[in-house]
């Protein structure tokens, strides 16, 4: 994009306040790095969690002075001059229709891509197979399908492309509408109807009815026309026997994509093909396509290096953003970049590099290894950069892989980003530090989504604990805090000192609250800045008398109130010896006055639950009169009172198990447990499976092992059929005994599996509830028994 914001004012209908400017880049997340702060427009956006206006005085303090907001900030004059303001009723309505007006001055082909599922991999396979010289081609960067993320992909578009393809998701109805009127497809693509977003929706019917509203005044539409309701639906809204109508029937999926194993992936190849026909332009051979690895992946590395896999698309927006990513999760350690080379970016080698080099400075990349032809012609941009030391070369991934020294990478956070044909998955495997095939994927995005889903429900000054005890119940404690403080929580707790110490080496500068804190641990949780739990008069005179040792006044501390769970806290009756105490302690200092409910998830319990509510109000409001201090903080609501109880919100919450997505259907499921098939046999009627002897076959039977047994988590309970794992999206029964490193899956109803399939253990199916149910047992219980020897990895879509 580039307009001037007077433009922007007269296209959005708002009124400039301050200097015209000349603006190429739009921001709308204070956190994200903004490489051309002169240029951009912060867009500030107003959500139920976060308000964009509360960030304009940070994003001033680093450069920007354009932005599109509801109102100009109070005395905007005096403590922002020079700033520019363009004042909208609504600001994300506001860019939408930029978004509108940028994408009516393209004038070449547009194609939206929308379904329940498979939007993103058509979208990505029809940029696998654009043909050289059939001139530029851009697609939405990866999951840019909201309402935000269309405007933004939009915005992307530079004018000289042949064929633009944008993604399309809504969630509930009336969401499409404003879609269609910034895309205007010529082409559209339905790809299926399935399961998701359906809570919010009548029917089928109706979510289908919303969908094809993106296609009202499209040239051509795209579909299965075997499925009777797409084709029912497709055929009602324009005509059965309109010439806009391309449906494919099953026989062309066998025709076209035969050599994809799967029916998902022929369905997507089919759209593909159609796509193609249409447009009469012969695409690559289809034998070129890959998998789509849809997702930021995030794993730990050898010599205390941390990895990001990335190779899903190679052109500056997707490195820009996964280079945010980086910047997110890097923490204290140096960033290292591997980057092949980029293409069909439609910029002269010379021009794009030279934008990469500043791209790798904005992010403080500290070495860079470049692998490619290319981008190894283009050297001298980055080594004048980095120098010859920190700045290398190869011709190929071959060449990298055998002249590099692992060490180098050692402490580092290293982005692999690299174009398909280069094959960089096997650098990552290389720096990768485990290799078991079991593995416990830890879906970022899906957690942010469940804390503002928590965030939606409290005042917007109500703060936000997070727990991330027990390594984050068991998805890694350093991982999911640098997510979190990205997301902008107010306070993290912990169980033990331990926990704390090691988010602080991670760089993890949020407040700290640890929740078991003993007298052995209290000179240590001094030196890392963390803030303890005080339960007893022993425990708050013996951190006392530590921070007199260390001549500290006013350290902070967090009291813990006992209201009727009786594990940990102070009594009732002990308050006014409390308050005396407190008085006369100058070393200490309260930061938060909290209790726990003992059964807030439970509706039989309520009165209880309301009768520790009461309490701890009198017993809480006691302590700040007599301290007289109005600043202290109160919190008594974990995930379940977040929810049920929001007369209880007090000034703080802290939330726990929600964040993982578990125990509530509304949620997303944030961790699943997978692994492979590694073996397969045919037995006979007779045969004996695992240790004892306790799986007998009865019949022909198929049989697959999985690495996994009980010494990963995989429960000896769930044995001998009690559990099931989940394999081409059919149920399977476990059959014999668990074993410590392996279990055996009776798959005799699933003749199609092959050794390779992936086996979910847990995760959208079967749920951890319905894991804990056979082993009666909770949910928290499962997810935290996951054994530190799988692997995690960390995906942010």
């Amino acid at each position: 994009m580039d307009y001037t914001l007077s433009q922007i004012a007269a296209i959005t209908g708002g009124t400039l306040h301050g200097d015209d400017r000349r603006m190429t880049a739009i921001a709308t997340d204070s956190r994200n790095h903004i490489a051309r702060p002169d240029e951009t427009l912060f867009v500030a956006l107003a959500g139920p969690s976060h308000d964009g206006h509360h960030y304009i005085p940070d994003l001033y303090g680093r450069g920007v002075r354009s932005f599109l907001v509801g109102s100009v900030p109070l005395h905007a004059a005096e403590t922002l001059p020079g700033a520019s303001f363009v004042t909208v009723p609504d600001p994300l309505t506001a860019l939408q229709a930029l978004a509108a007006y940028h994408r009516n001055q393209y004038n070449g082909t547009v194609v939206a891509v929308t379904g329940s599922n498979g939007k993103t991999v058509v979208k990505e396979w029809i940029a696998q197979l654009w043909p050289e010289g059939a001139g530029r081609l851009f697609r939405s960067p990866r999951s840019y399908n909201s309402q935000l993320g269309v405007a933004l992909s939009l915005l992307m578009i530079r004018g000289d492309e042949q064929l633009v393809v944008i993604e399309a998701g809504i969630s509930r109805p009336g969401e499409m509408e404003r879609l269609e009127a910034m895309i205007r497809p010529q082409i559209g693509i339905l790809t299926n109807l399935g399961s998701a977003h359906s809570e919010n929706f009548n029917s089928d019917e109706q979510k289908l009815d919303e969908k094809l509203k993106l296609f009202q005044r499209a040239e051509s539409i795209i579909y299965h026309a075997d499925s009777p309701l797409i084709a029912k639906h497709v055929g009602k809204r324009f005509g059965k026997s309109s010439e806009r109508l391309h449906g494919w029937r099953a026989d062309e999926v066998i025709d076209t994509a035969s050599h994809f194993s799967d029916y998902a992936s022929r369905e997507n190849a089919v759209h593909v093909a159609q796509l193609y026909k249409l447009l009469g332009i012969t695409p690559k051979p289809f034998s070129v396509l890959q998998p789509v690895a849809m997702r930021l992946e995030q794993r730990e590395g050898i010599l205390g290096s941390t990895v990001i896999n990335d190779a899903y698309n190679s052109d500056l927006t997707a490195l820009g953003i996964a280079l945010d990513y980086l910047d997110q999760n890097a923490g204290e350690r140096p960033k290292a970049l591997i980057l092949s080379d980029i293409l069909q970016a439609g910029l002269k080698t010379d021009e794009l590099y030279r934008q990469v080099a500043a791209l790798v400075q904005e992010h403080g990349v500290a070495d860079l290894a470049g692998i490619g032809p290319e981008i190894t012609s283009a050297a001298h941009h980055f080594v004048a950069l980095l120098g010859p030391d920190h700045a290398r070369f190869y011709a190929t991934t071959d060449e990298f892989l055998r002249h590099t020294d692992k060490e180098r990478y050692a402490g580092q956070a290293i982005l692999v980003k690299g174009s398909r044909m280069f094959g960089f998955e096997r650098i990552s495997r290389m720096f990768e530090k485990r290799t078991h095939t079991t593995t416990l994927e830890v879906n970022l995005g899906a957690m942010a989504a469940n804390l503002a889903h928590f965030r939606a429900m409290l005042r917007p000054e109500t703060r936000v604990m997070v727990m991330v005890k027990a390594h984050s119940y068991g998805t890694g404690s350093g991982e999911v805090a640098a997510m979190l403080q990205h997301e902008g929580v107010d306070y993290l707790a912990v169980a033990f000192a331990d926990e704390g110490i090691a988010l602080r080496e991670a760089g993890i500068h949020l407040p700290i609250v640890v929740l078991n804190s003993d007298p052995g641990s209290f000179a240590v949780m001094a030196d890392y800045d963390l803030e303890p739990e005080i339960y007893s008069f022993t425990s708050l005179r013996n951190y006392a008398a530590e921070m007199r040792s260390r001549g500290i006044t006013g350290a902070p501390i967090h009291l813990k109130m006992d209201t009727g769970m009786h594990r940990l806290g102070f009594m009732p009756d002990e308050i006014e010896t409390l308050c005396e105490e407190l008085k006369a302690e100058a070393a200490v200092k309260v930061r938060s006055i909290f209790s726990h409910l003992a059964a807030s998830e439970d509706p039989a319990e309520d009165d209880f639950t309301r009768g520790q509510i009461a309490l701890f109000e009198r017993m809480s409001g006691r302590i700040i009169e007599a301290l007289g201090d109005s600043s202290i903080l109160r919190h008594i609501c974990n995930s379940a009172g977040i929810a049920r109880f929001p007369e209880a919100h007090f000034d703080m919450v802290r939330l726990g198990v929600g964040l993982y997505g578990i125990e509530n259907p509304e949620l997303q499921v944030a961790a699943t447990l997978k692994t492979q098939i590694v073996q397969i046999k045919t037995l006979d009627r007779g045969d004996t499976v695992g240790y004892n002897r306790r799986g007998v076959v009865t019949g022909p039977m198929r049989t697959a092992t999985i690495p996994i047994g009980y010494a990963d988590g995989m429960d000896r309970g769930l044995g001998r059929g009690a559990g099931q794992v989940c394999i081409r999206g059919v149920l399977c029964p476990t059959f014999g005994n668990i074993c410590m490193d392996t279990c055996m899956i009776d798959i005799t109803a699933l003749p199609e599996a092959q050794e390779g399939d992936e086996v979910v253990i847990f995760g959208e199916r079967p749920t951890v509830q319905e894991v804990a149910r056979v082993l009666d047992t909770i949910s928290y219980e499962v997810l935290t028994s996951v054994s530190a020897r799988i692997k995690r990895i960390y995906v942010r879509e």
